[in-house]
C-alpha cells in the first residue's frame, strides 16, 4: 500500500475513535515484505516468503490509554478495533504521565535519508548467496560439519498519525546473510562459531566468500581450550562483544528504568562515567545506518548527540512518558510496535575509535585475556554487578597464545566503564556498535 494511502487509514481510524468517545489517539501501521532462506550441506532446507503487516490504535480518555493491534483491516475489523480500545481505555487504571506531544513538540519536516534499497532481492541470489557463504566456511580446513548458512531480505512501510496533527510516513530495508560451522570431533573435541553480514542495501554486503572463511576460521581457532586458574587480569573485548558492553550503558541511561530508580546511573547526570578518552555516540540520521529513522515513535525530532561526551554523561535516553516523570524535555527516542505503547529506545549507536591498533592495545599486557564471545546473562542493572562466562585466547607477553573456555570475567561497570580503553578498529555491524576495548583488573574465575 503506498504511504499516503496508509496515512489515510490511519487518519480515518483516529477520527474513528474520537467519534466512539477518544480524547485523543494515535495509530500506528507496518507493512513488509521478506524473503528467507536456509540451506545446509550445499542443500536448500527453506524458503519463506511473507507480505503482510499490522496496524495499531492507542487511544486516550483523560489519563488513561489502552492500545490494541490487528492484521485485518477490513472495515467491519477496524470498527470492532475502535470499539475494543475506547471500551478498555474507559475500564485501565490512570497513568499521570501519558498523552500525546503538544503540536510543538512535533517535528515540522523529517530528514531525506538513504535506507530503502529499491531493488527487490530474489530468493535465488539469497540461495546461491548462503550457499557461497557455506561453501566457503566448510572448504576450511579443520572444518567437519556445518549448522547451516542463512540469507534474508526485507522491506517495510511504517506510517505513523495521531490526533495531535503529526502523520509521516517512511520506507526501510534491509539484507542479511549468515554462515555457522563445527570444527573438530568428537574424539579431540568440537567448536562452532559464526560470521554474518547485513546492510541496508544488498550492494554493501560484504563478500559470501569471505564471511564463509572467517567463521570457518573462528571454529577451527577455537579448538584444544584450556582452562585457567582464577586470577586478576586484563581483559580485552573483541569488536563483536564490546558493543555489549556499550549496550549495558544504555540500558543503564533508560528513561524508564531512571525514573523507576532502577539503574546504578541514577544519579550520575553530567558526571565521569567512562574514562576521559571516551565518547559515545548516536546518529539517528546515519547514512545506510541499520536502525536510521527520521523522527521517533511519537512525532518528536530525533538527532545526532553524544551520549557520553570524553567520559561525561550527557543525556538520559527518554521518551514523552519518562520525561514527564523526571520533569524533562523528551529527547525524542520514543520506539513501539503496533501493539504496545511507546517507550524509551536508541537507533544507531557507537563507541568512538581510539589511537592505538588492537594489536598495540594489548602490546603490554604480560597476562591476559582476549574474548571472543560471551555466554550468559549474569548484569545486574540495580547495581553493576557483571558477571559473564566467556571463550578467547590467552594473551602472553602481549601476543595471542592458546584458546580458553569454561572461564567467567566479573567486575562492576561501573569500575570497568572508567577504566575502558579503545582501539581504532572501530566497524558499523550492529545497531550498538563498538571498536576492540581494554579493560584492566578485572577478575577471571577459572578452576
Amino acid at each position: 500500500m503506498a504511504q499516503n494511502d496508509l496515512l489515510n487509514v490511519l487518519s480515518d481510524l483516529i477520527a474513528s475513535a474520537k467519534k466512539a468517545g477518544a480524547d485523543a489517539a494515535d495509530a500506528i501501521v507496518a507493512d513488509g515484505t521478506s524473503v528467507s532462506v536456509t540451506c545446509r550441506l550445499g542443500k536448500l532446507e527453506q524458503l519463506e516468503r511473507s507480505e503482510g503487516g499490522d496496524i495499531g490504535l492507542r487511544v486516550l480518555i483523560g489519563k488513561r490509554q489502552a492500545m490494541v493491534s490487528s492484521a485485518d483491516r477490513s472495515p467491519e475489523a477496524l470498527k470492532e478495533l475502535v470499539e475494543r480500545a475506547v471500551a478498555m481505555a474507559r475500564t485501565v487504571p490512570e497513568d499521570p504521565f501519558c498523552g500525546l506531544a503538544e503540536v510543538d513538540q512535533l517535528a515540522k519536516t523529517l530528514p531525506a535519508m538513504d535506507i530503502c534499497d529499491p531493488t527487490e532481492v530474489s530468493a535465488d541470489i539469497l540461495i546461491a548467496l548462503a550457499q557461497t557463504c557455506e561453501a566457503a566456511a566448510r572448504a576450511v580446513p579443520g572444518v567437519t560439519n556445518s549448522e547451516g548458512a542463512s540469507a534474508s531480505w526485507g522491506k517495510s512501510h511504517v506510517a505513523i498519525a495521531a490526533s495531535n496533527g503529526f502523520a509521516r510516513a517512511y520506507e526501510s530495508s534491509g539484507s542479511s546473510f549468515s554462515a555457522s560451522v563445527v570444527a573438530g570431533d568428537s574424539e579431540t573435541g568440537m567448536e562452532t562459531d559464526y560470521d554474518f553480514s547485513s546492510a541496508v542495501y544488498f550492494a554493501d554486503l560484504k563478500a559470501p566468500d569471505e564471511i564463509g572463511r572467517k567463521a570457518g576460521e573462528r571454529a577451527v581457532r577455537k579448538l584444544g581450550g584450556r582452562k585457567l586458574a582464577s586470577q586478576k587480569v586484563s581483559v580485552i573485548f573483541d569488536p563483536r562483544v564490546a558493543g555489549g558492553l556499550v549496550g549495558h550503558f544504555l540500558g543503564a541511561i533508560n528513561g524508564s528504568s531512571v525514573a523507576r530508580g532502577t539503574t546504578f546511573l541514577k544519579d550520575a547526570m553530567g558526571t565521569d562515567v567512562f574514562a576521559p578518552g571516551i565518547t559515545i555516540i548516536e546518529d539517528p540520521h546515519r547514512h545506510r545506518g541499520l536502525r536510521s529513522k527520521p523522527c521517533d515513535a511519537e512525532g518528536l525530532p530525533n538527532r545526532r548527540q553524544e551520549l557520553i561526551d570524553e567520559g561525561i554523561l550527557t543525556t538520559w535516553i527518554l521518551d514523552l512518558r519518562s520525561a514527564r516523570q523526571l520533569n524533562l524535555a523528551p529527547t525524542g527516542h520514543a520506539a513501539r510496535g503496533t501493539g504496545s505503547a511507546p517507550s524509551p529506545a536508541t537507533t544507531n549507536v557507537y563507541l568512538q575509535p581510539g589511537t592505538l591498533t588492537p594489536t598495540e592495545l594489548m602490546a603490554d599486557i604480560k597476562e591476559g585475556i582476549y574474548v571472543t564471545d560471551l555466554v550468559g546473562h549474569g548484569v545486574n542493572g540495580v547495581t553493576g554487578d557483571y558477571s559473564r562466562g566467556a571463550v578467547g585466547f590467552w594473551i602472553e607477553n602481549g601476543k595471542l597464545t592458546y584458546p580458553v573456555h569454561e572461564i567467567t570475567v566479573a567486575g562492576n561497570l561501573k569500575d570497568m566503564f572508567k577504566r575502558m580503553v579503545a582501539a581504532n578498529d572501530l566497524e558499523f555491524r550492529y545497531s550498538v556498535d563498538a571498536p576492540t576495548l581494554r579493560i584492566d583488573d578485572m577478575s577471571l574465575a577459572g578452576t
